[in-house]
């Protein structure tokens, strides 16, 4: 037995966590739910880290686990920033993942205030 959030074991027969009360699952049930990278795909890459903030904020609203990865290239001699930050998202999400990314870039800027642009209302 293990604690899906303390990740000590148990022997046998105990049923909750002693540090944090969770109640105990199977080790392989455990194992079988820890992250893999191969389950992971890139669905976006941004030059700010505050559009990824910004996205990761919107998927997680949706019930998307997502991850950001960063990463400066000092291959380039040049000055300026040349890091990169990908969102990762579980495979089975990206489909679901690209449709609100899709819709937040073919929104118009009215839409995203709730204002109306026209002067006669």
């Amino acid at each position: 037995m293990i604690c899906p959030n303390c990740e000590y074991e148990y022997v046998d027969g105990v049923k909750v966590c002693a540090d944090c009360g969770a109640e105990l699952i199977l080790k392989e049930e455990f194992e079988g739910k820890l992250l893999h990278p191969s389950d992971w795909v890139v669905i976006g890459t941004f030059a700010e880290i505050y559009e990824a903030e910004m996205l990761k904020a919107n998927l997680s609203g949706a019930g998307i686990d997502s991850l950001f990865f960063t990463k400066k290239d000092r291959n380039f001699p040049l000055s300026g920033s040349w890091e990169t930050i990908k969102i990762l998202v579980k495979k089975t999400d990206a489909d679901d993942a690209l449709e609100i990314i899709n819709d937040i870039k073919n929104r118009k800027p009215e839409e995203n205030t709730g204002e109306s642009t026209n002067e006669n209302e």
